[in-house]
């Protein structure tokens, strides 16, 4: 399995933290500019880590010795199932230097997006 793909269903922060490279770039489905570094990025998902529930990883595709990985997930929010994807992209460090996520159906990425303004104490960015 992935790295980072043990970490998440682990929940296991401190190992996610250090599978990220210090300039990471998250793309999330619920907002128009990126998130830039391994801080910000940390704060993103130590939301999302609490936001689904019954998060699991149903499919990995990549070849182990790619830089870049697709993890395939299911999880709900609040009443709402959820499909997505992680696309990883690693650096030469084998550190993650990209993640882009992708959600549907809309109403999942509504309640998502919805769920991660609660989190993070407002709307989603623009």
């Amino acid at each position: 399995m992935h790295p980072f793909r043990v970490a998440i269903e682990a929940r296991d922060l401190d190992a996610l933290t250090g599978l990220l490279s210090d300039d990471v770039e998250f793309r999330s489905p619920a907002v128009f500019r990126p998130y830039q570094g391994r801080e910000a990025v940390m704060t993103v998902l130590r939301a999302a880590i609490r936001v689904f529930d019954d998060f699991r990883y149903v499919r990995e595709i990549g070849a182990p010795e790619s830089p870049e990985h697709a993890l395939v997930f299911t999880a709900r929010v609040g009443d709402r199932d959820v499909e997505g994807c992680d696309f990883v992209r690693l650096d030469e460090q084998g550190r993650v230097d990209e993640l882009v996520v992708m959600v549907r159906p809309m109403s999942g990425l509504i309640a998502l997006a919805s769920a991660m303004g609660a989190e993070l104490g407002g709307p989603p960015g623009e």
